[in-house]
């Protein structure tokens, strides 16, 4: 099996689960993607980041179709990180990527934790204005990773009070437009390779969709925030495997 297969159909896999949590792929993708494309910044990151805001629109397509977003609080929250994003995004060129990498196990540790860590909903009494305000670090983190702000935002949302799924709905919506925006700063030094690229957005756009409806229609959000939590630290670990052995 070729390597390309095996990155289609793994990237397949993880815009599913992804998809589940209206989180968008890159977070699981850049580690993921780390073991086939060698460059952090121009290879994996440009290309986590696109897969991300295509696969975070289809999820939303997806949680929309179920009635899980409130598209006031969406369009609202998405402003604010689509304009906190491109920040990150443009600082990352003038730090090397040993601490890039050093930022981002830091903040699996974080989404792992809250994750796993049960929180009561509080229907009609979120307190989105911290939401929002925690937005913005977060978005600009998310920028410099290279994986849009979902992966930490999603656990906001839910620490605020929001139920998962209307947590997830809202956040499918709040990280596309800063996965692209997120995205242009880097398109000047971005090395796509095409045959590639193409089928991955393809395969990404498919799962996400097919997550987000999955979770929509059938499976508890507190178990599949488990099996998310899971599967990013167990590549992460590996990742960590690869940079010091």
């Amino acid at each position: 099996m070729s390597t390309n297969v095996i990155i289609i159909f793994g990237l397949l896999l993880l815009s599913v689960i992804s998809g589940m949590l209206g989180l968008g792929v890159a977070f699981s993708a850049i580690p993921f993607l780390g073991l086939f494309l060698p460059d952090l910044v121009h290879q994996v990151q440009p290309l986590s980041l696109l897969l991300n805001g295509l696969t975070a629109l289809f999820s939303t397509f997806g949680f929309a179709k179920s009635g899980h977003i409130d598209w006031r609080k969406a369009i609202i929250l998405s402003i604010i990180t689509t304009i906190a994003a491109p920040i990150g995004s443009y600082f990352v060129r003038f730090v090397p990527q040993i601490y890039i990498w050093f930022i981002y196990f830091g903040s699996v540790a974080f989404l792992a934790y809250r994750l796993f860590k049960p929180v009561k909903a509080r229907p009609g009494n979120e307190n989105f204005n911290l939401a929002l305000i925690l937005a913005i670090p977060i978005s600009m983190l998310s920028g410099f990773l290279g994986v849009g702000p979902g992966f930490l935002l999603m656990p906001t949302l839910i620490i605020v009070g929001f139920e998962p799924k209307k947590a997830a709905g809202i956040n499918a919506w709040a990280v596309t437009p800063p996965s692209f925006s997120a995205l242009v700063p880097r398109l000047s030094t971005a090395q796509f390779d095409l045959s590639l690229m193409i089928p991955l957005l393809i395969v990404g756009a498919i799962g996400s969709y097919a997550g987000a409806r999955i979770t929509s229609k059938w499976v508890p959000s507190a178990r599949i925030k488990q099996i998310f939590g899971v599967l990013i630290v167990v590549m992460t670990l590996y990742k960590i495997f690869t940079l010091f052995k």
